[in-house]
């Protein structure tokens, strides 16, 4: 039953989204001004933005604004909804919203042009898409574990129930088979809170990245601040919990010859820094791409609509069924990266701690 119910609920958000009406919302068929920009469109729904855009509705956008938060030197703290801006069409003291590679605030001129010499002194602390996003994500994860503890605490040596029986085997399993077998017997219950919190928090926000609407949608693990203070975190642990066999496998591998380490030596000391950059970029390229790739498809959509409203309806059905194939892998895919990213996290904390 809750496979047709997706199934049915994708199909519905495609015919509503292809619809003259809406068509907006994306530049599909039914915008009638201007031409259907695939890659605007993909990179407006990957990055990161002072809004949450719904829909289109007869040419007017419907969105959730956030609140813009500003510390201009000289001018001091700017706090005002994201709405006085109109999707970039106005300016609000001074300030206006600028897309393009990045969505930006510059502070401009009374011609409209950038005052580039004030834009340097704003600070902006904005709640942004993706920082709505990581605050959502952080509360739901506090609310699930802390009222499973407190199930825990009242129900001592009972059968789990509910979400307990859920999220019991998923803790099970990142215990006995990431950190114990990464870490050790000995060493692995001081990184076991860490390894669970990062599995979690990556498994979350996959899933609610492939949620079409709000509050999903967001491409959090995506955005590549996000996997490089996490990656940043392993190497900062890895580095702190390092022994003295660690450190000495890394500058003076025993048993080699001097003259070859001075080859080796360099290359180990660049692993150092090679291993967190590989947890980033691993992170953030699958999870872009498969965004990527489910918004190719989907485009299709709007650019056979242009040549014709038939050939839109038509491509939609092989589309729309590539799309669902694509968001089912995506699931998997979804468990797999938060699954590979805690596995080598650990990988690392073992061969710092490892005995000789």
């Amino acid at each position: 039953m809750m496979l047709r119910f997706f199934v049915g609920l994708f199909f519905l958000t495609t015919i509503f989204y292809s619809s003259p009406v809406f068509g907006a919302s994306v530049g599909g068929p039914g915008d009638g001004n201007e031409k259907f920009q695939p890659g605007d469109m993909i990179m407006h729904h990957i990055l990161d933005a002072h809004e949450w855009h719904i829909l289109d509705w007869k040419g007017h956008a419907v969105s959730i604004p956030l609140p813009i938060i500003l510390l201009h030197e000289g001018k001091g703290l700017k706090v005002f909804s994201s709405s006085k801006f109109d999707h970039g069409k106005s300016t609000h003291q001074g300030y206006k919203l600028v897309y393009g590679k990045t969505t930006s605030i510059e502070f401009v001129n009374e011609d409209g042009s950038n005052n580039v010499a004030e834009t340097a002194k704003i600070w902006d602390f904005s709640i942004t898409k993706n920082v709505f996003s990581l605050i959502f994500s952080i509360l739901i994860l506090l609310f699930v574990f802390i009222t499973i503890s407190k199930r825990y605490r009242k129900n001592k040596n009972k059968a789990p129930s509910g979400i307990q029986s859920l999220l019991e085997p998923i803790v099970i399993f990142v215990r006995d088979d990431i950190a114990k077998s990464a870490i050790g017997e000995k060493e692995y219950k001081k990184y076991l809170p860490f390894l669970l919190t990062v599995f979690f928090f990556i498994f979350l926000n996959n899933l609610l990245g492939l949620i079409p609407f709000f509050p999903g949608g967001a491409n959090l693990t995506g955005n590549i601040a996000v996997p490089l203070v996490l990656a940043a975190m392993v190497f900062i642990i890895t580095t702190l919990s390092g022994k003295k066999y660690y450190w000495k496998h890394i500058f003076a591998m025993p048993g080699v010859p001097k003259p070859v380490l001075l080859i080796l030596t360099p290359i180990e000391i660049f692993g150092v820094f090679l291993k967190p950059l590989v947890l980033m970029i691993r992170l953030f390229a699958n999870i872009t791409a498969g965004h990527i790739i489910i918004l190719s498809f989907f485009s299709m959509i709007f650019i056979f609509g242009e040549m014709s409203p038939v050939a839109g309806y038509g491509v939609s059905v092989f589309s729309g069924l590539f799309v669902l194939f694509m968001m089912t892998l995506e699931l998997l895919v979804a468990f797999l990266q938060a699954y590979v990213f805690t596995l080598l996290a650990a990988m690392y904390f073992g061969m710092a701690v490892e005995e000789h």
